[in-house]
Order: structure tokens, then C-alpha cells, then sequence
């Protein structure tokens, strides 16, 4: 029986834009942002830059060189690399991180495309502070109501992961990523006119040390480095085993961060403003996106469009990292256990729809499961902290010990410097950064989640 020839991307712009809209998601709208200007503005984005070169960069690369070379899911990709059992922990970790996120992510998004309709309807019109809160509140605690616009979320991705790598994950990229910039650059164009908008470009640039510390600073970056950009969970893995051999994977991984970053500072542009104007407070967390958004840009001329063109870039970036995540399983299930491409995406998406159901449900403190069960934790908060603060900065400290130190360092070589167009300085820098600078950095990112140090 002839084999079929795996898909992957078309080309390096395609490639491009699908690993920023993995890394790309609801945080670089709401939490990005308001870090930055809390760190000292310009001062924080050059320190944080200069962590992804110990920690994002490298493990990123790393997931990279590990996705293509194999061109097999994240489980495959490692036993390319050694049998030993002890590090097919490092694909688990993937998975299970990838689906645990999906879990609260989807109820997360759900919302995102609630408010879409919301908005097309008019529900935001002349609204006040309370009646932005009722809104929130009748949105995440349904339980009818959350749980279906999940489930829509989940429909949304299947289909279009059903149609594979071609048709469904590089067409969604392709058209929606250069939506998604263009609707947030008008929005951020926009924000500039207001009376906000000096206070925001200040807010956001201009470099502060006011009642702040060097090494909280420092720390704050160090994690944001690492965790801002779907490292540790599979997902850049799986999408570079989509890649073309003649991508350049240094110089890919360097634009999507580069990109990520952008994408975060223009998203405060486009909020912040309006937020300084109507004397919100930006630190607000998700209750920005949901809550003072809407509150605010209501009071603004052509406000009513303004939150609907807002909400559908935020549908957008919530569906594509959606995406990313769901591929994960799906890959893994297709080709290790042989599940046709349209079975695993109905098996992965039925199972995060009935486990997701407990983070949808706890989202909100008076929802059907508001209590703390876990650990003094909801179940939302417990997929959030277990997924992001231990089992992410874990697998990523294995990933950087597997390619650092038993991957080949030919191996390396031919995807870095033969098919790359690297130079071999340039891999020998990356080599050394990840096997001696970067362990260390992820154990202080590792500690520094748990409030260990």
C-alpha cells in the first residue's frame, strides 16, 4: 500500500504568519500590554528582548530543528531523537499541556465569540459600570450559556483542522493573521487621536523605574520570555513539522518574536488610549477585555462599531491559537495510534468539550462549580496555574537537555546551517546558549512561578 505524503506549509510567508498565530493570543490583548507599562515601558520591552535570547529563542529553535528534522508529532519528533523512556516525558508534557490549556482557553474564547454577537446586537450601547459587570456575569455563569459558546469555539476549530494542514490550519493563518494586524492597526490609529493617547504612548515607551526593582523587573521578563510565546507544549514542534526544508528556522523564529512583540504593543495602543481618556484602570486583567472595554469604548464616536471590528480580532487571535493547541493531540493521534485526521479531531474535541466543562463551569466564582476544589483552586485557575506554572517550564527544560545535550550535534548542523543558511558561528552561539545558559534560566523561571524565589 503506497504511503501518503504528509502535509505541510506552502511556503516561508505561510510558515510565518502560522507560528505568530500560535504564539499570538488573548494575553498580548489584556496582559502584555499592561506589564509592560508596570515594568518601566521601553526600559522593560529591551530586557525582556534580551531574555528571549536566553530562554524563548533557544527553545524555540529548539522545538523547531526537533519539528522539521523529524517531520512527525511531538512524540515521534523525540524518538527521533533517543529511546530513552525518560524523555518521551517531554512529548506527554506537550500533550497534556497543550489539551489542559484547551480546557479553560476554549471557555476563555468562548466568551470572545459571545461578545462578538453581543456587540452586533447592540448590547454594549450605553452601558454602565454595572451593567458591563451583569453582562460579564450572565456571559461566564451560565452554565447554558458558557458551555455552548465553548462548544461553538470547538465546532469552529474542528472544522477547520478537519481539512488538514493546507486547507484548514494554513488558509485560516494566511487570511486571518494580515486581518487580524490590519484590524489592530486601525484600532491603535484610532486610539492615537484620543485624548488618552499621549498617556498611553508614555505608559507604554517611555522607560520608568518608579516604584519598581531591577530584579522584579528582570524576573518579570525572564518568565514572560518564556511563557508568552506556546513554548513547552508542543504546539511550535508540531507546526514546524509542517515547515519547507528551505525555510530559514533562526531567522523564522527571530520575526515571530519580533512579531509577537509588536502585535502586544499595538494592542495597547488600541486600548490604552480610550482607557486613560475615560479613567479605567489598565491593569485589570481578563476584566479589561470584558468588562472595561466595552464600559468604555461605548462612550466613544463610532464606539458601537469600534467594539465590534475589537471583538472580532479577538475572535480571530483566541480561534487561531485554539487551533495550535488542538493540532497537538491530533497529531499525535493520527500518526501514533493511527486514528484517521477526522476521528482524532472529533476525539480531541469531545473530550476537551466534557473536561473543559469543569473549567467553563468555575470560571466565574458564582458559576455551577465556583467553589475551590483543588488546592484552595477552582478548577479554571488549576488548569491555568498546573499547565503554565509547572508542567510548561518543565517539558521546556527537557526540550533544551534533549537537543542540548543527546541530540546530534549534525543533526543540528544540517538544519541550521545546510537547509538555513546559517552561519556555523551562529549555530555554535545558539549550541552553547542552550546546553549552559538557558537550563539555568528555566530552573529561575520554574522557582520564580511557584514563589520559590
Amino acid at each position: 500500500m503506497e504511503k501518503v505524503k504528509r502535509e505541510g506549509f506552502s511556503s516561508s510567508l505561510v510558515v510565518f504568519f502560522a507560528t505568530l498565530s500560535s504564539a499570538v493570543g488573548l494575553g498580548n490583548i489584556w496582559k502584555f500590554p499592561y506589564i509592560v507599562g508596570q515594568n518601566g515601558g521601553a526600559t522593560f520591552i529591551l530586557i525582556y528582548l534580551l531574555c528571549v535570547l536566553g530562554v524563548g529563542l533557544p527553545v524555540m529553535l529548539s522545538e523547531f530543528i526537533l519539528g522539521r528534522s523529524s517531520k512527525k508529532n511531538v512524540m515521534g519528533a523525540i524518538s527521533d531523537v533517543t529511546p530513552r523512556k525518560f524523555f518521551k516525558s517531554v512529548g506527554i508534557f506537550g500533550i497534556i499541556v497543550a489539551f489542559a490549556i484547551s480546557c479553560f482557553y476554549t471557555a476563555v474564547a468562548g466568551w470572545v465569540y459571545s461578545y462578538i454577537g453581543k456587540a452586533i446586537l447592540g448590547k454594549f450601547r450605553g452601558v454602565d459600570t454595572v451593567q458591563a459587570k451583569e453582562i460579564f456575569d450572565t456571559t461566564t455563569v451560565g452554565p447554558l450559556q458558557p458551555v455552548l459558546w465553548q462548544v461553538v469555539v470547538l465546532i469552529v476549530s474542528s472544522i477547520i483542522l478537519i481539512k488538514g494542514v493546507r486547507s484548514g490550519i494554513e488558509r485560516v493563518a494566511r487570511i486571518g493573521m494580515p486581518i487580524l494586524l490590519g484590524l489592530l492597526i486601525a484600532c491603535a490609529v484610532r486610539g492615537l487621536f484620543l485624548e488618552g493617547g499621549k498617556d498611553a504612548i508614555g505608559y507604554l515607551f517611555i522607560p520608568s523605574f518608579k516604584d519598581i526593582s531591577l530584579v522584579s523587573v528582570v524576573m518579570t521578563a525572564l518568565g514572560l520570555a518564556f511563557f508568552k510565546l506556546s513554548l513547552g507544549m508542543g504546539t511550535m514542534m508540531t507546526y514546524a513539522s509542517y515547515f519547507p526544508d528551505d525555510n530559514n528556522l533562526l531567522g523564522n523564529a527571530v520575526k515571530v518574536i519580533i512579531g509577537d512583540t509588536i502585535v502586544s504593543l499595538l494592542a495597547g495602543m488600541a486600548i490604552f488610549p480610550s482607557v486613560f481618556t475615560f479613567g479605567g484602570e489598565p491593569g485589570s486583567g481578563p476584566g479589561l477585555l470584558f468588562e472595561t472595554i466595552p464600559l468604555i469604548f461605548s462612550k466613544l464616536p463610532g464606539g458601537n462599531v469600534l467594539i465590534i471590528i475589537f471583538f472580532i480580532l479577538a475572535g480571530l487571535a483566541a480561534t487561531m491559537a485554539t487551533i495550535s493547541m488542538l493540532e497537538v493531540p491530533i497529531a499525535y493521534l493520527s500518526e501514533e495510534r493511527k486514528i484517521s485526521r477526522k476521528g482524532a479531531v472529533i476525539c480531541t474535541s469531545i473530550v476537551v468539550a466534557v473536561v473543559g466543562l469543569l473549567a467553563t463551569l468555575s470560571a466565574n466564582p458564582q458559576g455551577l462549580l465556583g467553589q475551590k476544589f483543588i488546592f484552595k483552586m477552582t478548577f479554571f485557575n488549576f488548569f491555568d496555574y498546573i499547565s503554565s506554572n509547572i508542567l510548561m517550564p518543565i517539558g521546556g527544560l527537557l526540550l533544551a537537555i534533549l537537543v542540548g545535550y543527546f541530540m546530534k550535534k549534525e543533526r543540528i548542523r544540517h538544519e541550521l546551517v545546510e537547509k538555513s543558511g546559517n552561519s556555523v558561528g551562529m549555530m555554535n552561539l545558539y549550541y552553547f546558549i542552550l546546553r549552559y545558559i538557558t537550563p539555568v534560566l528555566l530552573i529561575i523561571v520554574f522557582l520564580s512561578a511557584l514563589n520559590i524565589i
